[in-house]
């Protein structure tokens, strides 16, 4: 951050008002502490980023989770332009969204709703990381998958996943096990792997009922879906939710709803940290990592306007 700061002209660095902070959850967003993502380890917990970043800045800084941040993102700038009641999905190392309503993101009252991966699809299935069972993060996240890869090739069960394995391992790599990950399963699936069809066909399945149940509970105008998985999967992954919607939600709620890809791939979180910071600066009551404040004005972003 210091080194891009100083590589700008001084009439951009001296426009800066604030930082915005993206993180995974969840977070408290009004005390700037990234609470207990639970894909980061057992060790980080607690963490009060927002203070440490602002202070050593000397400038106010703002965190949120980063779905949030993204679905910021998309509605000033990507596919929820226009649109003030969405749902912003992300598909990738884990999977989270965001839910905006009337304009607004919805928080709750401690700053925590919104973990839309931690809905449950089933009542008997895998164990998720946060602990939970069932959740739809536990069948079609990154690491999930990657886990379920790890599973098959140890019970001799995919012989791409075998062959993917067999080519790292004489190539040198010892890890060549451990680092099967949600792309070779996707790739396997393409490639006729049945081991590999099932698995990205449960994802796919996952997400289309908790996209129901998103559906029946909000009644969102739009559905944005972005991340990693998502972006490589396109229509294999977003078709499937809009017939589950169609054939299976409220129809009064359903036919209001599309389905889109998000618009802003990797620099989501750069493009939401723009209004997350003008719309929390003038706020007494958000935290801030510094009481060194300045007053708030639009930073214009190229090929993009001021939130």
């Amino acid at each position: 951050m210091r080194r891009a700061r100083a590589a700008v002209p001084s009439e951009i660095n001296d426009a800066i008002v604030g930082i915005g902070i993206s993180s995974p959850g969840p977070v408290d967003p009004m005390r700037g502490v990234v609470v207990e993502p639970p894909n980061l380890g057992p060790r980080f917990r607690d963490v009060e980023l927002a203070s440490a970043l602002g202070t050593a800045e000397g400038l106010p800084a703002f965190l949120d989770r980063d779905t949030n941040v993204a679905a910021l993102g998309e509605h000033a700038f990507g596919a929820a332009r226009g649109c003030d009641d969405f749902i912003y999905l992300t598909v990738s190392t884990g999977v989270g969204g965001s839910i905006f309503t009337g304009g607004r993101l919805l928080h709750g009252p401690d700053g925590l709703a919104g973990e839309l991966g931690h809905v449950p699809v089933d009542l008997d299935g895998p164990r998720c990381g946060c602990g939970g069972i069932g959740h739809v993060e536990a069948y079609a996240a990154g690491v999930s998958l990657a886990r379920e890869a790890r599973a098959l090739l140890v019970a001799d069960a995919s012989p791409f996943l075998a062959e993917r394995a067999r080519a790292r391992a004489d190539g040198g790599d010892p890890l060549a096990t451990d680092e099967l990950s949600a792309k070779d399963v996707a790739e396997g699936a393409l490639a006729g792997d049945p081991a590999c069809l099932r698995l990205m066909d449960r994802a796919r399945r996952a997400l289309a009922a908790a996209c129901v149940g998103y559906v029946n509970a909000f009644n969102p105008h739009r559905i944005v879906v972005g991340g990693s998985i998502a972006d490589a999967e396109g229509e294999r992954l977003l078709g499937p939710i809009r017939a589950a919607i169609a054939s299976e939600a409220f129809e009064v709620v359903a036919r209001h709803v599309t389905v889109v890809p998000a618009a802003l791939g990797g620099d989501v979180s750069l493009a939401g940290a723009h209004p997350l910071v003008m719309s929390r600066i003038s706020q007494p009551t958000a935290n801030a990592g510094t009481t060194s404040r300045r007053p708030a004005r639009p930073v214009a972003i190229p090929g993009g306007t001021p939130a």
